[in-house]
């Protein structure tokens, strides 16, 4: 199963086209506001409104075999913990053996932007790159999880 923290996904499409290729079932998890697939693989899933009701759903259910796209780190250290392997939107794949210096850099840097209000992210912009980068790690990553 593939399940994708669908708010602000920019590779929802690249999602559905590898998981239909591989005939892998998609979950596609939001807030709502999200347009539901026609395609019989794909699910959406419409949690309450509230923060992080989508991370508490998809981090309730992956598991072994399953592989989660998220840009969010918490919920990637949660779903990298129950065994699933875990895809950020530009192909980083995260688990156990980086999951931990992830989320501690990011708890850093929200520590030094509370501590600075001008210090700001570098805000890359998603490339073609990253969405190549993407697809041939989601290739890899449901090639893996169907072994």
């Amino acid at each position: 199963m593939i399940y994708v923290d669908a708010d602000a996904c920019p590779v929802k499409a690249e999602v559905e086209r590898v998981g239909t290729r591989l005939g892998v079932p998609m979950v596609l998890v939001s807030n709502g506001g999200i347009r539901p697939s026609q395609n019989p693989l794909v699910q959406s899933v419409i949690v309450a409104q509230g923060p992080d009701e989508a991370d508490k759903w998809i981090a309730e259910r992956a598991g072994p075999g399953d592989v989660v796209i998220t840009a969010d780190i918490p919920l990637a250290a949660k779903c990298v913990e129950a065994g699933a392997q875990v895809l950020k939107p530009d192909g980083e794949a995260l688990g156990p053996d980086n999951i931990g210096n992830i989320l501690a850099t990011r708890d850093l840097m929200a520590d030094l932007r509370a501590a600075n209000p001008f210090l700001q992210g570098n805000g890359r912009g998603f490339t073609k790159a990253d969405r190549s980068r993407f697809l041939d790690a989601l290739d890899r990553a449901l090639r893996r999880a169907k072994a």
